[in-house]
């Protein structure tokens, strides 16, 4: 996973469709309360402190590939849970855990056998992986737009589909118990919080490639660009034991 920093107090100011992607994530699990559980791409551990108000006998660990993620993951869980910086393609310093959550993160990652195949590395035999990430057809709007602006789509991220999620997640040792793409399209009639959601969520790696007076004209242009003020989520869903 590319250690891409973030403005995590901005994120997390932010109207996030990623709480309720958490609960989701969080009610498929079946946890008895004292397993060891990895967060895989924590962010700033919303999620990990709603699975820790449900199950406070949990060992929690939380890594993610931003260190200000990380930093407002301590403010939030303080020593309730082991919070890392690292990479998710490379091998992961924990001892094996009895699951993996993961929501929002692993569309991030261009190689997702290696991926599956680093987690599974990580995990004990009938481990739980159980996430949530952007899947096939994600983001259309906003790729039209960046074809408009930039001459190209969305760089740098895999936005997977059922069959090929399936042959990774086989190859790396896992039994599949779901995969499936669900749309949920979040939209943003406000301009100003459409480009600040844009600017913080989607287009970070964009703007960290333009000087800061470029920021808010780029913005605006993929914004009226667009064909409408949708965030276009298409969310894949995986449920899947490791053998």
């Amino acid at each position: 996973m590319a250690t891409r920093d973030w403005d995590a107090r901005t994120y997390a100011a932010l109207p996030l469709p990623h709480v309720n992607w958490g609960l989701r994530v969080i009610s498929r699990m079946r946890l008895t309360g004292s397993e060891r559980v990895l967060d895989a791409g924590c962010g700033t551990g919303r999620d990990a402190a709603e699975l820790l108000s449900r199950h406070p006998g949990l060992d929690l660990i939380g890594i993610d590939g931003s260190a200000s993620m990380i930093d407002q993951a301590r403010e939030r869980l303080g020593d309730r849970a082991t919070l890392l910086v690292a990479d998710l393609t490379e091998p992961l310093p924990i001892a094996a855990v009895d699951a993996v959550m993961s929501v929002a993160t692993f569309h991030w990652i261009t190689d997702h056998a290696a991926l599956f195949a680093n987690l599974a590395s990580a995990m004990r035999p009938g481990a739980l992986l159980t996430s949530d990430c952007g899947g096939a057809g994600q983001l259309a709007n906003v790729d039209a737009a960046l074809v408009a602006v930039t001459g190209q789509p969305k760089q740098d991220i895999e936005f997977a589909g059922v069959a090929a999620t399936e042959a990774n997640l086989k190859g790396a040792g896992f039994d599949v118990e779901r995969v499936d793409l669900r749309p949920d399209p979040l939209r943003l009639e406000d301009p100003e919080l459409l480009e600040r959601y844009l600017g913080a969520v989607c287009l970070g790696g964009y703007l960290k490639t333009l000087p800061v007076a470029e920021h808010a004209e780029f913005l605006r242009d993929v914004r009226l660009a667009m064909p409408e003020p949708v965030i276009d989520y298409i969310r894949l869903e995986i449920d899947a034991v490791l053998r």
